[in-house]
């Protein structure tokens, strides 16, 4: 009586299996298909899609002007910051004021702008 079960549990499995690999087979061969004849539309679709995103692209862009405009703005802000930082150092350097605490903040702005200013430069302007 076991080896009758096992024998048909090891052929319902194996037929379990067949099915599962024809079905497999028929998925792939319909999806094949709809691919073959959806073949033109995709590639319409797909030139619209491209011409779409130019457009998005074109309208978000910046003047080249306005990126100089920005950019300057940047420089003298960051030129103002060294400067207030440059004569903290040296009111406490020379003079001995109390404004460490000033003349880091200051520092870490020059900084942080110096590092913002070489980003936007490099992005907007380095492929010239």
């Amino acid at each position: 009586m076991s080896r009758t079960l096992n024998t048909l549990s090891s052929w319902f499995s194996l037929r379990f299996i067949g099915v599962l690999f024809v079905a497999m087979f028929s998925v792939m061969n319909i999806v094949h298909a709809e691919e073959i004849s959806n073949g033109d539309d995709s590639a319409h679709i797909l030139q619209a899609f491209n011409k779409q995103h130019r457009d998005e692209v074109r309208e978000k862009s910046i003047p080249q002007k306005e990126k100089q405009q920005i950019m300057f703005l940047m420089g003298v802000v960051l030129f103002i910051l060294v400067l207030i930082t440059g004569g903290l150092g040296l009111a406490m350097g020379l003079y001995g004021k109390q404004v460490y605490v000033p003349h880091m903040l200051f520092a870490g702005l020059s900084v942080s702008m110096a590092i913002a200013h070489a980003i936007v430069g490099l992005v907007w302007f380095y492929p010239f």
